[in-house]
């Protein structure tokens, strides 16, 4: 073969290996439904995904780390990382609670959900602000400021739970947490609501625009006349929004609100941005990326418990996933330089 016709081969191959690399999450969703759809009908001659049960409880499984994962999502491809988003969830869901019940008291209980809502997101936006400022003003590190903002945000929401979970006291708010429209549950309508306002602000805006930017070149950003400190603090309140919303619909899908009820699922957030394609060192993602990031787990989740594996085989699986969704991404940087 001669040289003029080895280019084009060459060529052709890194084509093919950059279109696996930017749809690695829909073929490894892909892969997991397949594979359990046909454990579903060799070991119980059934269906996994085309039964409605599965499908509702795959999504509302899939409804809070979602909800962390697209706000980690703008983060991530600014270049940053927001460590606290899981206690702050904790945070809003106890304080959501109490003004709940205190507002109960007042005997309206539309008034108790509205202040409850709002209080709640309200404390949210206060890590927000103080990790932006941290980063933007201060120059701290985004893993140590909010590393940091991780314990205060743990301090103070175990401290108004009293170290325990805050029970709410009237049955509106489980309602809704626990109803139905049209056979749709109430969390993930909710959650869809939060998932296009957010798809809308990355991809059409001129403030996602500058997201990119920032996390592509903060250098050539600054050049380019893009206020980079009111981007990055921006950025870092709407993470604590969205986690302010998982902590709202939290105590609303449980009747009662815990410091501790974003903890588990923070790294699966973050999993669910890096398997959905953004690159940990900024500048790419996408809010359907982390749709389908955050879909790949919870398959992985709820489908190692339909076919009877030990759930701790759930950690190793979504670990394998996010260690290969990297190494694509560093092999699809490398192709890129070819």
């Amino acid at each position: 073969m001669t040289t003029a016709e080895a280019v084009p081969n060459v060529s052709r191959q890194i084509r093919w290996l950059d279109f696996l690399a930017a749809f690695r999450a829909w073929l490894f969703l892909g892969i997991l439904l397949i594979t359990f759809e046909i454990w579903a009908h060799v070991e119980y001659d059934s269906t996994f995904f085309l039964n409605p049960f599965n499908v509702k409880s795959i999504a509302e499984f899939t409804v809070t780390p979602l909800l962390l994962g697209l706000g980690q999502t703008f983060v991530i491809i600014s270049g940053g990382i927001d460590l606290s988003v899981g206690f702050t969830m904790g945070l809003s869901a106890v304080v959501t609670a109490h003004v709940f019940n205190w507002g109960t008291q007042f005997g309206n209980p539309v008034f108790s959900l509205v202040l409850a809502v709002v209080t709640g997101l309200g404390i949210a936006i206060v890590p927000g602000v103080i990790n932006g400022m941290l980063i933007a003003d201060l120059r701290v590190p985004p893993f140590i400021g909010t590393l940091g903002m991780y314990g205060v945000a743990r301090g103070v929401a175990f401290l108004l739970a009293r170290g325990t979970t805050v029970p709410v006291q009237n049955g509106l708010l489980g309602a809704i947490g626990n109803g139905e429209i049209a056979g749709f549950p109430n969390l993930v309508l909710l959650t869809v609501a939060v998932l296009l306002v957010m798809h809308y602000i990355l991809s059409q805006t001129r403030y996602g625009q500058h997201i990119y930017a920032i996390g592509g070149n903060v250098n050539a950003a600054l050049r380019a006349g893009i206020n980079v400190r009111n981007n990055t603090i921006a950025l870092y309140i709407l993470s604590s929004i969205t986690a302010g919303c998982a902590g709202i619909l939290y105590t609303a899908k449980f009747s009662a609100g815990a410091a501790q009820a974003g903890e588990p699922v923070l790294l699966d957030s973050i999993a669910a941005v890096v398997i959905g394609g953004a690159s940990l060192f900024g500048g790419s993602g996408t809010v359907i990326g982390t749709v389908i990031g955050a879909l790949i787990i919870a398959v992985i989740q709820y489908g190692l418990v339909f076919v009877n594996v030990e759930p701790f085989w759930q950690f190793v699986a979504v670990g394998v996933v996010i260690i290969i969704s990297v190494l694509v991404d560093q092999i699809q940087k490398q192709v890129g330089k070819m």
